[in-house]
């Protein structure tokens, strides 16, 4: 088996540089760091992460819990956990998807959680280990979320600019933060745009905005635009204009948010917020790895800033 003396004399490094390069990449240089990977390709040396993590003390197993049941007809989990693993893995990381019910199965150096809800908050703050948020929440604890507010209202400020008078809010009928958020968005931009606000909740399932649609139909006049709190609503909010006859984008507006799957799928593809659900992830990771190598209990939350993924369910500008 190649050892470390093996990759030093490739890298023509010490065996000290050698190991800061395995045990503290975040601490040398990008062209050492390759310098090193090239050398224990070539020997095919791989560091004994049991040996490090027993020297440690640590199991060097992050688990990743889900709260909230997934939606398996979207890879919105599925590109967040591809962002953690990616922090992690420059860190000789594993991670460990787990449910509230095996939460406590298994030893590990810290946890990343998405889908808290207020019932979750007890048990949460109860943790020692380190942790950190997926989601905004208002109950302290580190975070990394979109913008929803911001995000929210600069799609709504999109629909106005786009020559749309009347603007409903189709939002989730959940007592979260993110939703709070992305529904006071839309409600600035009205307050701004002295206009009516009109909101609408539901559970987020497409069929059931899109018989919202349908039943109020002969109410919604043209130049009317549906701001959808998830992409799942906006595609149930477009299917049931058209199934009445609608014209879209001409008389009728769509947008949607998250733009992960659903908005690209749907015909026309759905003018949505997206969000950097991978970059996100990595944050994740990168955060829970500081507060574990720097003891760190809490260092702030941190806002990605969504952008508008164009679609076809806005109208084009006026030329």
């Amino acid at each position: 088996m190649a050892t470390l003396n093996d990759v030093a004399k490739i890298a023509n490094v010490s065996k000290m540089t050698v190991s800061r390069v395995i045990n503290h990449p975040d601490k040398v240089t990008e062209d050492l760091k390759q310098l090193v990977y090239q050398a224990m390709r070539e020997v095919d040396y791989h560091p004994n992460t049991a040996a490090k993590a027993l020297v440690n003390n640590s199991t060097q197993i992050i688990k990743f819990c889900v709260l909230e049941d997934i939606d398996t007809t979207e890879p919105y989990y599925m590109n967040l956990m591809i962002g953690i693993a990616r922090a992690l893995d420059a860190q000789q990381y594993s991670l460990q998807l787990v449910t509230r019910r095996n939460f406590d199965i298994g030893n590990c150096d810290g946890y990343v959680v998405t889908g808290m809800r207020k019932k979750d908050f007890d048990w949460i703050g109860d943790l020692k280990k380190p942790l950190v948020i997926f989601g905004e929440n208002r109950f302290g604890f580190d975070f990394v979320d979109t913008n929803n507010k911001g995000g929210t209202f600069m799609i709504s400020d999109l629909a106005v600019k786009r020559g749309y008078k009347r603007l409903i809010f189709i939002g989730m009928d959940s007592h979260e933060s993110f939703e709070y958020s992305r529904e006071a968005g839309y409600l600035q931009l009205i307050q701004e745009n002295q206009m009516v606000s009109e909101i609408h909740r539901f559970d987020n399932h497409s069929h059931l905005s899109q018989q919202f649609v349908i039943d109020n139909w002969d109410s919604f006049g043209p130049d009317t635009c549906f701001i959808c709190a998830s992409d799942r609503l906006a595609l149930g909010a477009e299917r049931g204009i058209e199934s009445c006859g609608g014209l879209i984008p001409v008389d009728y507006g769509v947008t949607g948010f998250d733009g992960v799957f659903l908005n690209q799928v749907a015909f026309p593809q759905i003018t949505t917020v997206k969000q950097a659900i991978v970059e996100m992830g990595m944050a994740c990771g990168e955060k829970l790895l500081d507060k574990i190598t720097n003891h760190i209990e809490s260092d702030g939350s941190l806002m990605f800033e969504p952008k508008i993924s164009m679609g076809g369910t806005i109208r084009e500008l006026s030329k």
